[in-house]
């Protein structure tokens, strides 16, 4: 099997995951390039992840400015395969033609709606692959909705359903009042997805609905959990499935008591404030702590009649919690970020996609066998899963 020659661009919490867990894959051996505008960092990264690794593994740090390269990032990416893009979403584009220009296959995980049209315009054509949103949400549950989907198409023979449901949580195993909740992610990423609009299906048309405007419950292994509306988790399936389904959303996770906290909050914003993502920001960051100890929820479903008329549904619940790869514990988030992108990448190698890359035009079953996604969801004792 051929050494392929990786770039993971950005040292943080998801660059370090993905670093590390490429060293663990026994499926695809690699060289791995690990560069951040920060070298020590990239330095500090680098060793963390051959201390790390279970075999030798050679991971080389170097200095990244995307808008100033100099010869040896040039160099770089002149020898590798692929980027994986685990920089701010406002770079995105930035890195994309990079790896336009190299000829190189290109992973991002950023929800940034006009960075990611810009990406998917500058790549049409190119003879490599151009995934975009290949985290956990979008990107992990949009592939998994899209297997029940034709799970219910295959076992009910019928390809018209009633309802589509994506919800996935990051959270903690502690919470305390009043906010009942605890960052294990981006802040201002939780903040933003508060405010925008999400896009889902209603009645069989693709409309706009408001950011938590719709708080439900479920019950998932005896805990009872509250969901809501909101951006960027449904990725390009609210096309993709339009004429499919009479329902389509996506919602977040939380624990109950959390969204009127932040509805109290966003009430409080002065409603001609150019940036209220950053006012809310603010506000969330003075009461909720930093938690390390996490835990993902994730819940999806595809409801509908069958040709006899009775009522079905595929569902599928996991519950994910960190765990040690290598000798190193990673969190669920990176967990359950990196293995979804880790596994684009090992698609996008293989030469069977070019161009942009949706999500729903990912094989799912494929996607689901792969060694990342069975290494991050699947091959743990401490998750518990329902299948129905």
């Amino acid at each position: 099997m051929n050494t392929k020659k990786i770039v993971i661009a950005g040292a943080g919490g998801i660059g370090r995951a993905a670093g590390l867990m490429l060293a663990e894959s026994r499926d695809m051996p690699c060289e791995i390039f690990i560069g951040d505008i920060d070298l020590d960092l990239a330095k500090e990264v680098a060793r963390w992840i051959q201390d790390g690794a279970s075999s030798i593994v050679q991971v080389e740090a170097f200095y990244l400015n995307a808008s100033d390269l100099n010869p040896q990032v040039e160099y770089i990416l002149g020898a590798a395969e692929i980027i994986l893009d685990c920089l701010p979403g406002s770079q995105a584009p930035l890195m994309a033609k990079l790896a336009l220009k190299h000829h190189l296959h290109y992973v991002n995980l950023t929800e940034y709606v006009a960075e990611s049209e810009e990406i998917t315009n500058l790549s049409q054509g190119a003879e490599t692959g151009f995934v975009l949103q290949a985290g956990l949400a979008p990107g992990f549950i949009n592939i998994l909705a899209h297997k029940l989907y034709n799970g219910f198409v295959e076992e009910f023979k019928t390809e018209q359903v009633e309802r589509i449901s994506m919800k996935v949580g990051a959270l903690t195993r502690v919470v305390k009042a009043p906010h009942y909740y605890g960052f294990t992610w981006s802040p201002i990423g939780v903040a933003t997805e508060y405010l925008k609009d999400t896009i889902a299906i209603r009645n069989g048309e693709k409309i706009k609905i408001p950011a938590l405007s719709g708080t439900t419950e479920m019950i998932i292994d005896g805990v009872r959990y509250e969901d809501d509306f909101t951006s960027g988790g449904a990725a390009d399936l609210p096309d993709f499935f339009l004429d499919k389904t009479k329902s389509l959303d996506y919602k977040t996770i939380r624990y109950p008591g959390h969204f009127n906290w932040v509805r109290e909050q966003i009430s409080r914003i002065d409603a001609k404030d150019p940036r209220p993502e950053y006012v809310l920001l603010e506000k969330m960051q003075a009461a909720i702590p930093h938690v390390e100890d996490d835990l993902i929820v994730i819940y999806a479903c595809v409801e509908g009649f069958d040709p006899k008329g009775v009522l079905r549904i595929k569902e599928k619940s996991m519950i994910i919690h960190p765990k040690v790869i290598g000798s190193h514990k990673l969190k669920a988030i990176q967990l359950t970020t990196a293995a979804p992108m880790l596994e684009c990448a090992r698609m996008l190698l293989t030469g069977q996609y070019k161009g942009p890359v949706s999500q729903s035009s990912i094989d799912p079953d494929e996607f689901m066998k792969g060694p990342f996604v069975q290494m991050a969801f699947f091959n743990s004792k401490n998750q518990s899963v329902i299948n129905s």
